[in-house]
């Protein structure tokens, strides 16, 4: 069976394109990377994570040896392309966006300093800097290896000088293969994303149609006192909060081709923020005020601004999130394997997508998998589709039904507050 498909004729195997994934080198491999003058305090800095790898191993020895053991050979696929094809074509993934951090267990394939995902808690921005362009250029050459299927996530430590982070940018956005650009999650004692400082890196990352990101990760540990369960019903928000500090700072009235998404920081927070941001626009008599003090700032619903605007990356989406995606929106969520992390869906992406696409119709999977993605991230879907016609799984692999089609009232009943609260859509 054929179907069309941005103006072509393709197969029936879906074009998977993976929203999250991982690359990243074994730490000491970094070094050579580095401007000379940083390389004495990244040896420091090697050896300290070392010593944390010791005790992490003294108090999970198990869990860790058997994870690394079990996925030696395909664990290289975060620095190794010849073995990332081959995992991802194993998995069925003709294409995936790659953000930094690749050891998700013990933190041994980070970049210089913690310049990815615990990027606002270095004091010192030069090594902030200097780690984040260690990566680029191992990520520049990584990506070049097969560009049409990969999007590298530049690390820009924005918030750390906003002057270097344009600069960072517009190197990025020259280099073939790098398709993004990741922030720190926390600004911490710095200006907040809503400050007018950082409206030229903005700016520069519309132009250059580069989608802004933030990850989950950092969080404020020293809050914790070590109590895991509060880590984790935190670490979503603070991933979360730049959006809505960009969108009701105006940032997307001022900057309309400005793109950004929250990464591995799940999605079933949009479905609550659409509606009760839309009722701050007016709906109902309570937040006539908050409409009043918002006129000017957006142009149009909050709501509206997701699959234009905002997209969540949501990785391995759980189920019950894959049944509300309605009101999720089918163009602002974008499913991933989260490759090489354990919580991610690989080395058992196959056997995950039968068990939770089964009862899903064709055409919402096709834009769940790739769909949406293709869009955020450019990605050729003509380029890819030979890939997807020789790894890329079927509907029938997925236990899916061909006949079964979407409900072409969804979408617009899944918006419920709208009618509500007597709220009128501005498209």
């Amino acid at each position: 069976m054929l179907q069309v498909h941005r103006g072509g004729a393709v197969s029936e195997r879906y074009v998977i394109i993976s929203a999250d994934g991982h690359c990243g080198l074994p730490l000491a491999d970094y070094r050579p990377y580095l401007e000379s003058r940083f390389r004495p305090d990244f040896d420091k800095w090697v050896a300290r994570k070392e010593a944390e790898r010791s005790v992490k191993l003294e108090t999970n020895f198990e869990y860790i040896m058997g994870w690394e053991t079990s996925n030696e050979e395909g664990l290289r696929g975060a620095y190794d392309p010849v073995v990332r094809d081959r995992e991802l074509d194993a998995d069925g993934v003709a294409a995936d966006v790659l953000f930094a951090d690749a050891d998700a267990v013990t933190g041994m394939g980070s970049p210089p300093f913690g310049a990815g995902l615990a990027a606002g808690e270095i004091e010192d921005p030069d090594l902030a800097f200097a780690g984040a362009r260690a990566h680029n250029r191992f990520l520049a050459e990584l990506c070049s290896t097969s560009p049409e299927r990969r999007a590298g996530i530049a690390l820009v430590p924005l918030c750390h000088d906003p002057s270097r982070a344009v600069k960072e940018a517009e190197w990025a956005a020259a280099q073939p293969g790098i398709r993004g650009v990741m922030i720190p999650t926390m600004w911490r004692q710095r200006a907040p994303y809503s400050s007018e400082v950082y409206e030229p890196f903005w700016a520069a990352c519309a132009a250059a149609h580069l989608p802004v990101h933030t990850h989950s990760g950092e969080a404020p540990q020293e809050d914790y006192n070590g109590h895991l369960g509060i880590y984790l019903a935190e670490v979503v928000w603070w991933a979360a909060r730049p959006s809505w500090h960009l969108l009701f700072s105006g940032a997307f009235e001022r900057h309309r081709e400005l793109v950004f998404v929250v990464t591995e920081a799940a999605a079933y927070w949009v479905a609550d923020c659409k509606w009760k941001w839309d009722q701050y626009m007016g709906g109902g008599h309570t937040t006539k005020k908050m409409a009043t003090l918002l006129a000017g700032k957006i142009s149009k619903l909050p709501s509206e601004y997701f699959g234009t605007n905002l997209f969540v990356g949501a990785s391995t989406m759980s189920k019950e999130e894959i049944r509300r995606r309605h009101v999720l929106g089918l163009d602002a969520v974008m499913w991933g394997t989260d490759y090489p992390h354990p919580e991610g869906s690989w080395p058992n992406t196959a056997a995950k997508l039968k068990a939770d696409f089964s009862d899903i119709a064709v055409e919402e999977t096709r834009q769940l998998l790739g769909g949406t993605a293709a869009k955020v991230y450019g990605f050729d879907l003509d380029a890819l589709q030979p890939v997807a016609d020789r790894i890329g799984p079927t509907p029938q692999d997925l236990g899916q039904d061909p006949a079964r089609r979407a409900d072409p009232g969804a979408p617009a009943s899944a918006k419920w507050w709208l009618a509500e609260y007597g709220i009128t859509p501005t498209r």
